[in-house]
């Protein structure tokens, strides 16, 4: 039944794709909210660089779950993968973002771990969500 709504809506491979990139929007949002919200709490709590990087960190995370949970959906199917591909599309951007914004040029191990830390946030993510019991 699902095969044939996706056929007739364009192919299964393009609602899939869809899905991921709705998922990459919402992450993205979830970003720009978290950092803007962020960024007036600074003027008063005046946090530590290391609070900073801890809530950098914390704040993707918060973001590729909300993007995993819009391309799968509880209960959906394909969430390893799906998750790993909308992780590793965010922290791509992101990657990509950052040296093109700040100019400066960290290690590339540095780029690799950050693609792996979004790649196995996603499917874990995945995982969990297409594993619960749908609505």
């Amino acid at each position: 039944m699902a095969q044939a709504r996706a056929r007739r809506r364009g192919g299964a491979g393009m609602g899939i794709w869809m899905r991921i990139l709705k998922g990459l929007g919402a992450a993205v949002a979830v970003t720009l909210a978290g950092v803007a919200v962020f960024a007036l709490l600074m003027q008063w709590i005046r946090p530590s660089d290391g609070a900073v990087r801890i809530f950098n960190q914390v704040l993707k995370l918060a973001a590729i779950a909300v993007g995993v949970l819009v391309a799968v959906g509880r209960g959906g199917e394909g969430g390893l993968l799906r998750g790993a591909a909308v992780g590793l599309l965010y922290m791509a951007v992101g990657v990509a973002l950052y040296a093109l914004l700040s100019g400066q040029q960290a290690p590339f191990s540095a780029y690799l771990a950050d693609l792996g830390m979004g790649v196995a946030g996603g499917g874990i993510v995945g995982m969990i969500v297409s594993n619960l019991p749908s609505r």
